[in-house]
């Protein structure tokens, strides 16, 4: 049976969102063949095009435009006309020239995004021009989003289309109401591109991956097009969003436009699903999949097989993407997000699940939290080789609730051994494990960025999330990784329930002193949302805190109005914190009151203004334990005799010699140490065989020894504790 394998618009610019590279990869490794579609990135390139956008301009001379801004746009179409094509290109890394041309600022028309332009040399420098000019040609794009979404299409986003209607739909009535409206232009040109498709590929079956709120009326629109004009076509519905949105789903009229949706881990129900079309399996017996039976929404789970493992899972295929035309856009304003729409990441997974799996806020009791498996070094580090083959990419996003430590270390020194060149960022728990060495070998491995929930940074609400971390704890973990040269994002939240005045402002004032620091470069606040399937959202009395209603709704069930009694007023720090954070991250306005972000009075920070110093200023060093293993990433190094029993122990560092003077024994054992603690070696040396080989040689105390001048300063060159 012929599968289509859809990504409905829209999710982002740069790089395919890896659902249906996932299951294609699987598919693969049962020999069905299928073809995947990326929806989204097909109807930006067609609708950012000059006969597109001739043919959008053209169909508003008659309108009445909502503002001067709108108009303004109009009145420059033939300059965007003109301008598109070559910004795409640019944008798609095909003319790194006209960089020059964009920084100038005469080539390209402006409107009312590029009032946030201002002073740019202290982002960009005066060498960064090609990151200076997607940054002015990002702006430019966004125009012309405000402009579509003003004058011709209300829904239109990006990274989402018609969001709004789609978020907490506990009802369907909405979604099906603006589905029996005309067409909007966005939406006609992705039909006319899946009609294309359809002609193309001849499909029997259509999965559409789901991410998120704003791809869900894409997909319906794509369902309802579908039953119009290939009514032959069965269509399944996975993903993100049915899988946290729709485990409860009641409401027979979704099903004019999918067939079946299916929850969790799609490889075995689509695998089921397959079997059940082609008459091989009874419809009881698939797994975790809702269909239609005699006009009401039955759920079939009776298949008694069990979901597949990392290990067999295969590695994703991107085949039948246009890889290459995907757009690098710079969006200035937060590092982490720029990373996130910067490039095209190949995207795969250390472990399924979260290990931690206790945060209150969280999804726990779904399937990818609370399932965790993980997989072995080894075997990842095969599939970025075979990625790289595949796609000629070598950055890796790992996308893992929080990756292991452990696992981490393991992959970072299987890339070391295998002399493999990547660059990689990944999401993580704070972790005290993550030791200032364990960072420096993730960094050598070609870590660029890390990011990780500090959440409330209030040790009171840590503790209420279970998150399992503290204040103090999050800063000595996040000036490892800065002093490795691995960035940092925080994930920030605000508004828990209980939290109160006084903790807002006194987290903002944490993060100010981690941004004054220098241990934070990136974050983002939140607002908190109660969800069904967290302990917040399953015991809410727990947290002193009520459901505003009981009922389920047919549709969408996750999100869930509270009411918090004993918390602040939550909305009114939205803008304050956002307003702030903005600001420390282009580190500006560190010295300004907190009191000036806000319209409201808000208390003074409880806080010492040395808090996060004085977190700092106690080392972070333990005694290494036996199993500890010994890791070398230093550098070639070779043993230089002198007269008198001494030797000089010459280190070439990829950015310096390094001369160390010591005794002709110690600097013998101390070559053959590097040489065996090599990731390169086929030896494995833990720092209880370095003792006992140390002592063997008949040398002094090794503890002594161990934090001696020598030991210190090949320490700070690259021997490393793990």
């Amino acid at each position: 049976m012929s599968i289509l394998l859809i990504t409905p618009p829209f999710t982002q610019l740069n790089t395919p969102y890896p659902a249906t590279a996932y299951i294609k990869g699987y598919l693969k490794t049962i020999n069905h063949p299928c073809s995947q579609l990326d929806l989204g990135i097909e109807t930006i390139l067609r609708l950012f095009s000059p006969k597109e956008l001739e043919r959008m301009f053209d169909s508003l001379s008659t309108h009445e435009f909502s503002s001067s801004n709108s108009e303004r746009i109009y009145r420059l179409s033939n300059k965007y006309i003109s301008s598109i094509a070559s910004v795409i290109k640019f944008l798609q890394n095909e003319d790194p020239t006209l960089a020059h041309l964009i920084c100038e600022r005469q080539f390209l028309p402006e409107a009312s995004k590029f009032k946030q332009v201002g002073e740019t040399e202290w982002a960009f420098g005066t060498m960064g021009i090609r990151d200076k000019a997607r940054y002015l040609a990002t702006l430019y794009l966004e125009d012309l989003g405000d402009f579509i979404r003003a004058e011709v299409d209300p829904h239109f986003g990006f990274s989402r289309y018609a969001e709004r209607i789609s978020m907490s739909a506990t009802s369907f009535d909405e979604l099906q109401l603006e589905l029996q409206k005309e067409d909007s232009y966005v939406c006609k040109l992705m039909l006319e591109l899946l009609e294309e498709k359809i002609l193309d590929f001849q499909p029997k079956l259509i999965c559409l991956s789901v991410p998120f709120p704003g791809n869900l009326f894409a997909a319906l629109k794509c369902g309802q097009w579908l039953k119009q004009h290939h009514p032959q076509i069965k269509i399944v519905m996975g993903g993100g969003y049915p899988n946290t949105e729709l485990r409860s789903v009641k409401e027979p009229l979704l099903f004019q436009y999918v067939d079946f949706v299916t929850l969790d881990d799609g490889e075995t129900p689509l695998r089921n699903l397959l079997e059940y079309l082609e008459g091989k399996r009874e419809i009881d017996f698939l797994k975790r999949t809702f269909s239609l039976v005699a006009g009401a929404v039955c759920y079939h789970n009776g298949s008694l097989e069990a979901d597949v493992k990392q290990a067999k899972v295969g590695t994703p295929c991107y085949a039948g993407l246009p890889l290459k035309q995907y757009l690098s856009v710079i969006q200035l304003t937060n590092p982490m997000h720029r990373l996130w729409s910067d490039g095209r990441w190949n995207k795969l997974t250390m472990a399924h699940g979260c290990y931690w799996g206790k945060c209150t806020f969280c999804d726990i009791s779904l399937d990818y939290i609370k399932n965790y498996e993980s997989s072995s070094a080894e075997l990842l580090v095969d599939r970025m080789e075979e990625l790289i083959a595949q796609t000629g990419e070598r950055g890796f996003h790992f996308v893992d609730e929080a990756a292991p430590p452990a696992l981490m270390k393991a992959v970072a020194l299987e890339i070391l051994r295998r002399e493999l060149v990547v660059t990689w960022w990944t999401n993580i728990r704070f972790e005290k494990s993550f030791s200032y060495d364990l960072c420096r070998v993730l960094a050598a491995s070609g870590c660029v960025a890390v990011s990780g929930g500090l959440e409330v940074a209030s040790d009171r609400l840590l503790q209420l999330i279970a998150k399992g971390v503290t204040v103090e704890q999050v800063t000595k973990v996040n000036n490892n990784f800065t002093r490795a040269g691995i960035m940092v994002h925080a994930y920030l939240m605000y508004g828990f329930p209980t939290q109160t005045a006084q903790e807002t402002i006194d987290s903002l004032e944490v993060v100010r002193q981690m941004f004054e620091e220098g241990v934070l470069q990136s974050a983002f606040w939140h607002r908190f949302a109660m969800t069904a399937h967290s302990p917040v959202g399953l015991y809410p009395e727990k947290f002193s805190v009520s459901k505003v209603t009981e009922a389920e709704g047919s549709f969408a069930n996750n999100d869930l109005e509270h009411l918090d009694p004993t918390g602040a007023d939550h909305g009114l720090y939205s803008a304050g914190l956002k307003k702030s954070l903005y600001n420390y991250m282009h580190g500006v306005c560190l010295d300004h009151p907190l009191q000036n972000w806000f319209e409201h009075e808000v208390p003074d920070s409880s806080h010492p203004k040395d808090l996060i110093s004085s977190y700092l200023s106690f080392p972070d060093r333990k005694q290494p334990r036996p199993e500890n293993r010994v890791v070398w990433i230093g550098g070639p190094s070779y043993l230089k005799e002198e007269e008198k029993d001494k030797s000089i122990l010459i280190i070439e560092s990829k950015s310096k010699t390094y001369q160390l003077e010591t005794t002709r024994a110690k600097g013998k054992w101390l070559e053959e140490l590097l040489q065996k603690a090599n990731p390169l070696s086929d030896e494995v040396l833990s720092y209880a065989a370095v003792q006992n080989g140390y002592e063997e040689k008949g040398l002094e105390d090794f503890t002594l020894f161990w934090y001696e001048a020598e030991l210190e300063s090949l320490r700070e060159i690259g021997l490393l504790i793990l």
